[in-house]
């Protein structure tokens, strides 16, 4: 492995990003004002506009339009967000650490899970009494056996519904993978994800609750695209709360070398 940058996919500013590992680089999504430190989609060749039905694919096309160019093949490139972060280690069951345990515990570069992998992925969930398909229509009211067929390509349709039966869903946007495998992934998301906005529009679907119902097909498209065509890995990741976020908390405290008593410890995830 040549080498690994991640982007933190963020919506706002947060001053803990700020602390992060250097190998991981904050991009500010939407109209937001950024510090001029950090990445920004306003900058560049980007699809802003479309942020508020995107989410967080707004900056992975960023990312392919504006840095992958300054790679090399096989390097590695991945994403978090300002509220989810990589961890080091794959661990089986939910934990509580303290905000010095978590920087100990970021993923680092040389971590050996990449040498034998094409692409890591978060821990998928498990839906215990329902499938992926179930799981989408009981929150979104929308059943994508039904509808995906009118935008998904045609050598795709018959895996991806064996995929929406399945009732483990790894979801991107978190995902790590080599620079080829990475570009590979937005040439065929993008169209189908274009192609999914103007028909939850056309469809008067993309409002309320689910302005972003494009993203969330997409999260899981995404995964059932890495599933089929790459060798996966799993790590687990770090699911941060508002209050550990905080700016006005970590202007007076800081997290890192201060362990919070107010119950503010990031819970790890196993997905």
């Amino acid at each position: 492995m040549s080498d690994i940058n991640l982007y933190c996919l963020s919506l706002k500013y947060y001053s803990l990003i700020d602390k992060l590992p250097k190998h991981i680089k904050p991009i500010g999504l939407g109209d937001y004002n950024y510090p001029e430190h950090w990445l920004s989609e306003k900058k560049g060749e980007s699809i802003i506009e479309l942020n508020k039905y995107y989410g967080q694919y707004t900056g992975i096309y960023w990312i392919w339009k504006n840095e992958l160019k300054k790679k090399n093949y096989n390097d590695w490139v991945g994403t978090c967000e300002y509220r989810k972060l990589w961890l080091n280690n794959l661990y089986e069951k939910k934990l509580k650490f303290s905000a010095k345990s978590l920087f100990s515990d970021l993923l680092k570069k040389n971590n050996k899970i990449f040498s034998n992998c094409d692409a890591v992925l978060v821990q998928p969930i498990n839906f215990k009494n329902e499938n992926i398909n179930q799981q989408f229509k009981k929150v979104h009211n929308v059943d994508l056996i039904k509808i995906c067929m009118n935008f998904i390509n045609d050598n795709e349709k018959s895996g991806f519904k064996d995929f929406l039966q399945k009732n483990k869903l790894s979801a991107p946007p978190l995902f790590i993978t080599r620079v080829d495998i990475f570009n590979k992934f937005c040439e065929n998301i993008f169209p189908i994800l274009e192609k999914s906005y103007e028909y939850f529009k056309k469809n008067n679907l993309c409002n309320g609750y689910n302005l972003r119902l494009p993203a969330c097909f997409m999260e899981r498209y995404a995964s059932y695209w890495f599933e089929r065509h790459c060798k996966i890995k799993y790590l687990s990741h770090a699911r941060l709360g508002s209050v550990f976020l905080s700016n006005r908390i970590n202007k007076y405290i800081n997290p890192i070398k201060i362990p919070f008593t107010l119950r503010m410890y990031p819970t790890i995830h196993k997905y």
